[in-house]
């Protein structure tokens, strides 16, 4: 059995109330191994998440629920050197990065 972490959502309602998720192309920076990710991805329009550890990135394409894979698109990339030209994005989420 496993134990979900948060069951109650507060994790997500909390970027909920700083970031509008509802609708929007978020940009996920240190998404991981997506744990995060799978959580609010479904109130998002689309989300590019990047990471640049290559294994947990794997991790996470792995473990993408079959309902998000049009929705969720994964890129090994850093923070430093975003590949995206200005105003792709809606907004930003880094959270557990640092």
């Amino acid at each position: 059995m496993t134990m979900q972490r948060d069951p109650e959502n507060s994790e997500v309602n909390a970027l909920a109330t700083f970031a509008s998720l509802d609708d929007a192309h978020i940009l996920e920076i240190g998404s991981g191994d997506g744990r995060l990710t799978w959580r609010y991805a479904q109130r998002a329009r689309r989300v590019t998440a990047i990471d640049p550890d290559r294994i947990r990135l794997t991790a996470a394409l792995e473990a993408r629920p079959v309902s998000l894979r049009n929705k969720v698109t994964f890129i090994n990339a850093q923070a430093e050197k975003l590949p995206f030209t200005a105003r792709t994005f809606d907004g930003v989420l880094l959270a557990w990065s640092l």
